[in-house]
């Protein structure tokens, strides 16, 4: 890769055309620099003057859950939703049940997550827990979604049939939502039918992603989110470069144009639904 090139790659995309009414379903405030109660300010008031109104940070393992529910109170902005990744489900006992279950009686904690199944990294990485660990995870996750009646928030890598078949043996909580929705549309069909929630992330904007775009196509308007994944997953054409909560408006606009609807109309409906999926307690 030449020189100008990786220079590219590190600059932030431009700032999108505002587009209100948005919510970010799911970043990672953290990992795009967020760690005090300033930098939490200036990420999201980036996004606020394109029209992304909120976000739901997001933890990967316990020293990130703490952190967002702290992120969540520093700044009405921001919510949190907590849960053990399923790479880091090995860390799941006594103490770690205990203290998730007293975080999501919190009002800034809005969802269960992110957890499932992720067998990619299952033969990549010796630090990844096991399938049947995760499963039994993922299973005490659905529980503690459905004990709280926060929204579930799924985490799926290459494990679409299992992670479904996990979800109707132990019974899905009211809401689910499919984070970083990557399957294909017999996949988007089935969570349709099950009333799932999809959350759509930069890549549906990648040019080899006509798949996911034909999944989008089938999804109910009323049951897609848009998220960004933050700092991961830039939409085309800033793909590689670093991701943000102000870059939402570029995927809900390739959204619009895959369901045929105005950028503002379907800005309005995203963000309508991340409200009711997450019951939002916004003021």
């Amino acid at each position: 890769m030449s020189s100008s090139k990786k220079d590219k790659r590190r600059l932030p995309p431009p700032d999108p055309e505002p587009l209100p009414g948005l919510i970010d379903a799911h970043t990672h405030l953290a990992a795009c620099g967020g760690r005090t109660p300033e930098a939490v300010k200036e990420i999201l008031d980036h996004a606020e003057a394109v029209g992304v109104s909120h976000v739901v940070t997001v933890a990967d393992d316990m020293v990130d859950a703490r952190w967002a529910v702290q992120a969540a109170k520093w700044d009405s902005r921001a919510f949190a939703a907590v849960g053990l990744h399923p790479t880091h489900a090995a860390d799941l006992n006594d103490q770690t049940r205990a203290e998730l279950e007293e975080m999501l009686s919190d009002e800034r904690v809005v969802a269960v997550g992110e957890t499932g199944l992720d067998y990619y990294w299952t033969t990549r990485s010796q630090d990844c827990a096991d399938p049947a660990t995760q499963r039994d995870v993922f299973a005490w996750h659905i529980d503690l979604a459905k004990r709280t009646g926060k929204a579930l928030m799924i985490h799926n890598r290459d494990a679409d049939g299992d992670l479904l078949d996990v979800l109707k043996a132990e019974g899905s909580p009211d809401t689910v939502v499919m984070h970083c929705f990557s399957g294909d549309r017999h996949i988007a069909a089935e969570c349709v039918e099950r009333n799932y929630y999809l959350s759509f992330s930069g890549t549906v904007t990648f040019t080899n992603a006509d798949e996911l775009r034909a999944a989008a196509h089938i999804t109910p308007a009323e049951l897609m989110l848009v998220e960004t994944d933050a700092p991961f997953l830039t939409p085309h054409p800033y793909r590689g470069q670093p991701n943000q909560s102000y870059c939402v408006p570029y995927t809900a606009r390739a959204l619009a144009a895959v369901k045929g609807l105005d950028d503002r109309e379907m800005a309005t409906i995203l963000g309508a639904n991340a409200r009711r999926a997450y019951s939002l307690p916004l003021r």
